[in-house]
């Protein structure tokens, strides 16, 4: 869980630009007039899918019941649901079946949280790119590699002053915390709301499974029935305390509540 305001982790991946599109720019003839409007996308291309407004972001595609109580790791029960949609959102397969798994642990545990998986792939997405901030990448255990560790909590402008509180058994920093993870938790966040949910006996804030599960548990703690707009808004903001962030979440879970990638 990263302290505001927005920078570090977010800042290289908000340099990326857009470039425009080639290929219809030339004159239209009067006859090619009549099919002006494919042009916009291309002979072969489909109109880009339309992020619908307001909070909170619709739920996406249905997640398949979960048997939360089965052995082992139960998001491997959602590996062929994320297989067959998760491309087109840029998702790796092991981090959407892990929202996946978590938003149906809630809906068993605690169904009047009302939390969907697009939530959290937007949380995943702000956060480090489901696992993958700067050549990191999810393993075949779920596990980001190499460990995706946040700055110095050190009262830099800007950021919060965190006195190493977990003597740096997580983040490896025994001066100060620093958030860890594809959700970035911090130690203290990770102490109150982390949990085992790939069965292997520990919980791992590195582990994509421990992780989402972990920000479900958070989400749902804070802001309570999260098909309530100010709720939903209430907890991301426990999450991180700024309102672009919020926005920048809405954004990502609005985009894959439509199957697309997010901006």
């Amino acid at each position: 869980m990263t302290i505001r305001p927005r920078r570090g982790f977010s800042a290289e991946w908000h340099s990326m630009t857009i470039r425009p599109r080639r290929g219809c720019a030339v004159a239209l003839s009067l006859a090619a007039a009549v099919v002006a409007s494919a042009c916009s996308y291309g002979p072969t291309r489909e109109a880009p899918v339309a992020i619908p407004p307001g909070i909170p972001p619709a739920a996406g595609a249905p997640v398949p019941a979960v048997d939360i109580n089965a052995p082992g790791r139960t998001s491997y029960q959602l590996r062929p649901w994320a297989q067959g949609i998760n491309e087109q959102m840029n998702i790796p397969v092991a981090a959407l079946a892990a929202y996946g798994n978590a938003a149906e642990t809630m809906r068993q545990t605690r169904p009047e949280c009302n939390l969907a998986w697009t939530t959290l792939a937007g949380i995943g997405h702000v956060e480090t790119r489901h696992g993958r901030y700067r050549g990191a990448s999810l393993n075949d255990d779920g596990y980001a590699l190499p460990p995706i560790i946040g700055i110095q909590l050190d009262g830099s402008p800007g950021f919060a002053n965190i006195p190493d509180t977990d003597g740096g058994e997580l983040d490896g920093d025994q001066e100060f915390d620093r958030a860890v993870g594809p959700m970035q938790f911090i130690p203290e966040s990770w102490r109150k709301y982390g949990v085992d949910a790939n069965g292997d006996g520990r919980a791992d804030p590195n582990q994509i499974d421990d992780a989402a599960v972990a920000a479900a548990r958070l989400l749902c703690e804070n802001g309570g029935d999260l098909s309530v707009a100010e709720n939903w808004q209430r907890a991301v903001l426990a999450y991180n305390a700024s309102r672009e962030y919020v926005m920048d979440v809405r954004d990502s879970a609005a985009a894959y509540s439509v199957g697309t990638t997010a901006p």
